[in-house]
């Protein structure tokens, strides 16, 4: 049975798409066709409720179904997936990584929180989720801090102190999204070689994935990106006029044209200073439990 020799376990929004895509690149990588199987994530043996497989989709919450991703592999060396959850499900994650696949190896990519935060705040008006119920940055941090995701997320310290108490130090290798925008190709030659394939590889890394955008009229994105009854009407007179496949470049073509850059939407200073002060006391914790400066992200 082939299983993963190695997990990128996070962060979200902190380019594990792109890390994802630069892995499967390489020839002597297996990497799950599936992005995200947030497999891990979940106690699964334990849960007595399963939710249903959506659409085409099937849902990961079996150790069977989990196997099935990998039975395409042939004689490559290094077989992977990248689910970010682990590193904010981290206790519930890395009980279930020690209990399947104890010696596997990972891999967290950490960015700048403040950055993190924003660039997650601009996902959910991008993609429509909990339509009209997306709060500021700032009102997030001080009235829901202890439940919002988009600023727990950001709070690493216990995750990776949690890891690196259960598995061997050696098993973790921390990234930051700093070095991997500064130079790429280095930081992906650094991971061919912590996962034990051929160093000297070089990717694509021009290819980037997930850029920000703003919805320039966020009532048409939210036509455009959530289930509500004037898509489906305009859905099911199409159904009829034209196949799936043109149904889905038109409907990309509109929210394209409805898209700008963060430029539309910028973090604020006064926001950034309330963010920093949010997380200053957990990176200069992170910043010695890593050995890595993080002066930066405080500034």
């Amino acid at each position: 049975m082939k299983l993963p020799t190695f997990l990128i376990i996070g962060v979200q929004k902190a380019g594990t798409t792109s890390v994802y895509g630069y892995l499967k690149e390489h020839p002597q990588v297996y990497m799950s066709p599936i992005k995200e199987t947030n497999f891990f994530a979940t106690d699964w043996e334990n849960k007595t409720e399963k939710a249903p497989d959506t659409g085409t989709r099937k849902r990961i919450n079996s150790w069977e179904r989990y196997c099935e991703l990998f039975m395409n592999v042939k004689d490559e060396i290094a077989i992977g997936e990248a689910s970010p959850n682990y590193l904010v499900n981290y206790e519930t994650s890395s009980e279930m990584i020690q209990r399947y696949v104890p010696d596997v190896k990972m891999i967290a990519i950490l960015r700048n929180p403040v950055d993190r935060a924003y660039s997650d705040y601009l996902m959910h008006l991008r993609d429509g989720i909990n339509v009209g119920k997306v709060r500021s940055l700032t009102e997030q941090v001080k009235f829901r801090a202890d439940s919002s995701s988009t600023i727990k997320k950001g709070l690493y310290y216990s995750p990776i102190k949690h890891y690196f108490d259960s598995f061997d130090r050696e098993q973790l290798k921390i990234i930051l999204h700093d070095d991997l925008t500064k130079d790429s190709l280095k930081v992906m030659q650094e991971i061919y070689g912590f996962i034990g394939v051929d160093d000297t590889f070089n990717p694509d890394t021009s290819k980037r994935s997930q850029s920000a955008a703003v919805p320039k009229n966020q009532t048409l994105n939210n036509l455009l990106q959530t289930k509500n009854p004037v898509r489906t009407a305009i859905s099911s007179t199409l159904r009829v006029l034209m196949p799936l496949e043109m149904r889905q470049k038109l409907r990309s073509s509109i929210i394209n044209l409805n898209s700008a850059g963060k430029e539309l939407k910028p973090l604020s200073s006064e926001e950034r200073q309330v963010l920093t002060e949010f997380y200053r006391e957990d990176i200069l914790k992170l910043q010695d439990l890593i050995d890595r400066d993080l002066s930066s992200w405080l500034e």
